[in-house]
């Protein structure tokens, strides 16, 4: 449940849910780093939930946010981020051509890169010789990312197989201002979501609070919730397990992919828990 406080030691050695989380790189998986429990469930247990990850800037390194995906991992999800390991990041960016004076940044990392996570997890979940093998809820995907990554989130929500999406300090930039490559969506996307959508915010520091608050406000065909911590654009991702956006994010997909009503009460009802911690503002609707 969502803390406002650090927690006791640090997320990136495991997560603070039931199940220690690691993370990996898989060869039938390249440009992928993957976060899951150490030990994977019996096939008797809950299966994992899936969620793809995209990073800031779109880069290709999800180090910067490792305890945050670590700590959703330790809550039962294979987490499938776009991108690699730091040192391998690192050398791919040290032997990219440095950019022309005037010329538009590359993105390291695209919205295809989560489609094929997600088509990596459901051939995985039925391959014999996989170690997720029927391990897996098919039914149970998400699509989340930070900053231009929130973008790639909002663009792969419209995948059928995705049945709901959060923003982390994101938001489709205004309609007629310049795009650079990986935020090329248009206001007009929004309009195609089909499942709920949550954005964490970080406050008017952050530089995508006009943005996702206007999002926010044009959508009115989906479920939508946002909450807007005081933290700024780097949101709480170098914090203990994450921080608050990682336990949010944590009891958003417990009850949108897993129907945990308790995990609900974190955004619903007169005394939601969102409503009642000083400094957050939290606003829903269409639930």
């Amino acid at each position: 449940m969502i803390a406002a406080g650090a927690a006791a030691h640090n997320g990136e050695h495991g997560g603070s849910g039931p199940y220690a989380a690691i993370s990996e790189v898989d060869p039938s998986l390249p440009g992928h780093v993957i976060f899951r429990p150490a030990t994977l469930p019996r096939p008797t247990a809950q299966p994992l939930g899936v969620l793809v990850w995209g990073n800031g800037a779109c880069s290709d390194n999800p180090a910067p946010h490792a305890a945050h995906l670590l700590e959703i991992a330790s809550h039962g999800y294979l987490v499938i981020a776009s991108g690699y390991e730091p040192e391998e990041a690192e050398r791919r960016a040290q032997a990219r051509p440095p950019r022309k004076e005037g010329e538009l940044p590359t993105q390291p990392t695209t919205a295809q890169d989560m489609i094929d996570g997600i088509d990596w997890a459901f051939a995985q979940n039925g391959m014999a010789s996989s170690k997720y093998r029927g391990l897996l809820d098919l039914s149970a995907v998400a699509a989340a990312g930070h900053s231009c990554g929130g973008i790639q989130a909002l663009e792969v929500g419209t995948d059928p197989r995705v049945q709901t999406v959060i923003g982390n300090n994101t938001g489709i930039l205004a309609d007629g201002d310049p795009r650079i490559p990986g935020m090329m969506l248009e206001k007009a996307h929004l309009a195609k979501l089909t499942h709920p959508i949550l954005y964490v915010q970080g406050g008017e520091e952050d530089i995508a609070y006009a943005n996702g608050m206007d999002d926010y406000r044009r959508i009115d065909h989906v479920p939508a919730a946002i909450v807007n911590l005081p933290v700024g654009h780097g949101g709480t991702f170098g914090e203990p397990y994450g921080g608050a956006a990682a336990s949010i994010s944590v009891d958003w997909l417990d009850w949108r992919l897993r129907g945990d009503e308790a995990a609900g009460r974190t955004f619903v009802g007169a005394n939601c828990r969102l409503c009642l911690v000083p400094g957050w503002d939290y606003e829903s609707k269409g639930f």
